[in-house]
């Protein structure tokens, strides 16, 4: 894509991504900004951050905003909140994307500080999100608010714990807020990346072949889509599928 993006799909629009180091993140993020989306990237690694933000410059003749900070420090989500209204006014864009996967193994043998932290990164994070950002979505003409989740969530599968637990609470929290907010220009959804090739996954399944599956850029287009003032979808889980 040439670096005059002004007329991609998201131009003109403000976009926060977390869990943008890396991965689904890290793509979305560079394929926001190649579609014309002012990207703010928040995670918690600066270095792998300042990385993409070369790359993004790159791409498009334009810097990323850095967030390079934790999430479950929940003071920074709201810190980069009042940020981000002071400069732009608005968000049009939230992608809750970082996710924290922990052991594989039965739910009585989690240790509690571990339990603690998956449910920090991936429940109540988003919670925060939605709490400092909900003003900001509805300040925009057509605020898109976008959730990851995993197929765990709704399927019988052992040891999984609360990786599973914590995505099905995402989804039922998305599912309501989306409720919350029906007659506002704001819509949330949740997107099913399925399986993607990143760290996460070779984690969870260390015997597979990474090289069978669809890299993390492969995917991008189901959040562009998502991201658009043009979608009206609102409330819904979407298996997203390559291309």
């Amino acid at each position: 894509m040439s670096n005059d993006n002004s007329k991609g799909r998201l131009a003109g629009r403000v976009a926060l991504v977390t869990g943008a180091s890396r991965g689904i993140g890290r793509a979305v993020a560079k394929r926001f900004a190649q579609e014309g989306a002012t990207v703010i990237a928040f995670a918690r690694t600066k270095k792998e951050l300042e990385s993409l933000d070369d790359e993004i410059r790159a791409a498009t003749g334009h810097n990323a905003v850095l967030v390079a900070e934790n999430l479950t420090d929940y003071a920074k989500i709201d810190q980069t909140a009042a940020a981000i209204f002071q400069r732009y006014g608005k968000l049009d864009i939230l992608v809750g994307n970082a996710g924290l996967l922990g052991q594989l193994s039965p739910t009585g043998d989690y240790p509690p500080k571990m339990w603690e932290e998956i449910m920090a990164v991936n429940l109540t994070a988003n919670w925060r999100l939605i709490r400092a950002f909900d003003k900001l979505l509805r300040a925009s003409e057509t605020g898109r608010a976008i959730f990851v989740t995993s197929g765990v969530a709704r399927a019988d599968a052992m040891y999984w714990g609360p990786y599973a637990i914590s995505k099905a609470g995402l989804e039922r929290m998305v599912k309501t807020y989306a409720l919350e907010v029906k007659h506002t220009n704001v819509r949330a959804n949740i997107l099913d990346p399925g399986s993607v090739r990143t760290k996460m996954r070779a984690l969870a399944k260390p015997g597979e072949d990474p090289m069978t599956l669809p890299t993390p850029e492969d995917i991008t287009e189901t959040f562009v889509a998502f991201a658009e003032p043009a979608c009206t979808k609102t409330g819904e889980i979407v298996f997203v599928r390559k291309g």
